[in-house]
């Protein structure tokens, strides 16, 4: 299957780790100039630096997906440098507590929203004007599981991931108009480094391998995950660069799982 994202540019947010880099990978794969954005200027310098000896064409802007300031300069740098942007991936994210409802302050409630929703929403809206002009565009939001089947000890960043599964198809049914096809992509317990080290921790408590702890933790977290193992970043990655290409023009407002069948629910 032919993707044709050979000229294409696109931002990965969040892309120096994790599922953003396996999403930044599969987009560089087939062709796609890709910008990278994080917060931490060395991890992000050394994922571009590991793309460009593998013959890719990658650059890595420093962003806060909390400063405005920051997002403004990472549309700007883009424009500059490529002169187009077609496709924007929010993938950005994370979560700062976990525990019962009671716990979680509302300082902790804001800053969560501020990273995993309002950013994206800023960084949106920058871009947006950029594909309408250029007559169209993808947009595709990283969401999670626990839009659909909340965590009880993550409770506000479950909200976060609701509220973008709804954003994502006001935003189809907004710029379908404008050829904006916005699609979801949900992943779960993808191999990720804040997985390696949940997992590590557990294996270590408990005396037994990473392998046997991922089994422990499947069986008591995620008991409809019917696959029985980690996902790996690159599988995020091929369901986003399908979405990104011309072999998915009639697909808007969706969310597309990703997660061995974690969601107990059809």
């Amino acid at each position: 299957m032919e993707l044709n994202l050979k000229g294409k540019v696109a931002i990965v947010t969040g892309g120096s780790k994790g599922i953003g880099k396996g999403i930044a990978a599969a987009l560089l794969g087939e062709g796609t100039t890709v910008v990278i954005t994080a917060r931490k200027a060395d991890e992000l310098e050394d994922t571009a630096a590991m793309f460009r000896l593998q013959g890719y064409s990658v650059l890595p802007v420093v962003a806060d997906m909390t400063k405005e300031a920051d997002l403004q300069r990472l549309v700007d740098t883009t424009i500059a440098q490529f002169g187009h942007i077609d496709i924007l991936v929010n993938n950005a994210g994370g979560i700062d507590a976990f525990g019962p409802l009671e716990t979680i302050t509302l300082a902790q409630w804001r800053y969560v929203f501020e990273v995993n929703l309002f950013g994206l929403v800023a960084l949106t809206q920058l871009v947006i004007p950029h594909l309408k002009k250029q007559g169209g565009g993808r947009i595709i939001n990283i969401s999670s599981e626990n839009a659909e089947q909340p965590d009880p000890n993550m409770g506000h960043y479950n909200a976060t991931k609701a509220a973008l599964n709804n954003y994502s198809k006001t935003l189809s049914e907004n710029y379908g108009k404008d050829n904006i096809l916005v699609n979801t992509v949900s992943p779960a317990f993808i191999k990720t480094p804040l997985v390696d080290e949940m997992l590590e921790g557990i294996a270590k408590e408990q005396h037994i391998s990473v392998e046997a702890a991922a089994q422990e933790f499947l069986k008591a977290n995620r008991p409809y995950q019917v696959l029985g193992r980690p996902g790996l970043p690159e599988e995020t990655g091929g369901i986003v660069a399908f979405l990104a290409s011309d072999q998915a023009s009639f697909i808007t407002g969706a969310v597309f799982r990703v997660d061995g069948g974690s969601v107990g629910t059809v």
